[in-house]
């Protein structure tokens, strides 16, 4: 088994667009494509644990979430990165308390990732989660993971209990240092 890089779409990848549903509006958050193909480069899968309310409130299709990963993947491999795997949740939340797990695959509840690491072969507790919400601190910690929160998305406004962040960075460059960095130790 292999430990994993899994991060967070919105705000760690890409910029945060409140409830994302046209291909169009996707960016890349500067640095990012540079830290994904780093870490593969250093044999870390990189794999995306993306909650996608966007769908269960309507507001896009399952198809329509694969053309904006379509496009989120055509911008990173125009910079040489890849994702070795996206796992999304649609459902929406039904209260506003992102620290509760209202469903075990919808974050901060671990489903995601332990299905990533059961159908992928990955070794949970030596994987790091990173993110920029409670929610996404929080599902890695309940998977077994550390956890880096990074200051892009809404990391910057972060205001909830630290003990699920094992590190805070700028950004998913840091992020990637961070993990690279501990491996090697």
């Amino acid at each position: 088994m292999t430990p994993a890089a899994f991060l967070d779409r919105d705000g760690t990848i890409i910029e945060l667009v409140h409830h994302l549903n046209d291909p169009a509006d996707v960016r890349l958050i500067p640095g990012a494509a540079e830290a994904i193909a780093q870490l593969r480069a250093a044999g870390w899968p990189v794999v995306i644990i993306t909650n996608q309310s966007v769908i269960g409130r309507g507001k896009l299709t399952e198809a329509g979430l694969e053309d904006v990963h379509a496009e989120m993947n055509r911008q990173l491999a125009q910079q040489g990165a890849q994702i070795d795997g996206i796992y999304f949740c649609p459902l929406a939340p039904t209260i506003k308390d992102s620290t509760v797990i209202e469903d075990p695959m919808r974050k901060p509840g671990p489903g995601m990732l332990l299905q990533a690491a059961s159908e992928m072969a990955l070794d949970l507790p030596r994987s790091w989660m990173v993110g920029d919400t409670v929610s996404d601190m929080l599902a890695g910690q309940n998977a077994g993971c550390a956890t880096i929160l990074v200051q892009t998305g809404y990391g910057a406004s972060y205001a909830h209990d630290k003990g699920a962040v094992t590190y805070e960075v700028a950004d998913l460059s840091a992020a990637a240092k961070i993990i690279l960095n501990e491996e090697q130790s």
